[in-house]
């Protein structure tokens, strides 16, 4: 069983940092829906950028949802936001490594550049951190 510590002191700093995550994951998600809105949902022949992001609709939406459950999850926090933290920290490192396989090729569904797998990647480890030190509990000092 993992041991993750509990009632970390930075822990509140970890949230702000994946709050910031969220926030940005939001901003790029919303923004990009309505600049791609009208094309096709998994359309690659375009180049919209949006804050540093390459998008189409449907990395758009992915960015949009994700950040929406990681911003309720920050600002409900608790252990809620360890688990949420958790999932979508591993989520956005592997989403990462996946839009890196298949940059060059027909299955980049997500119109992804390389600019995306690094801040995917970076936001990650964020919402990881967060995940790994917001755990909430009572320690019995002995």
């Amino acid at each position: 069983m993992a041991h993750y510590p509990l009632n970390h002191h930075l822990r509140q700093t970890y949230r702000f940092l994946a709050g910031l995550a969220a926030v940005y994951l939001t901003l790029v998600g919303v923004i990009g829906i309505a600049r791609t809105w009208g094309d096709a949902f998994f359309y690659r022949d375009g180049g919209d950028w949006v804050l540093g992001l390459r998008v189409n609709p449907a990395a758009s939406w992915l960015y949009a949802i994700v950040g929406v459950v990681l911003l309720a999850s920050v600002l409900l926090g608790g252990n809620l936001l360890h688990h949420v933290a958790l999932v979508l920290g591993w989520g956005l490192c592997g989403l990462g490594v996946l839009m890196m396989a298949f940059l060059q090729t027909d299955a980049n569904v997500l119109n992804a550049s390389m600019a995306n797998v690094i801040v995917t990647i970076v936001l990650g480890l964020v919402t990881l951190t967060a995940g790994l030190y917001g755990k909430i509990g009572n320690v019995a000092f002995t």
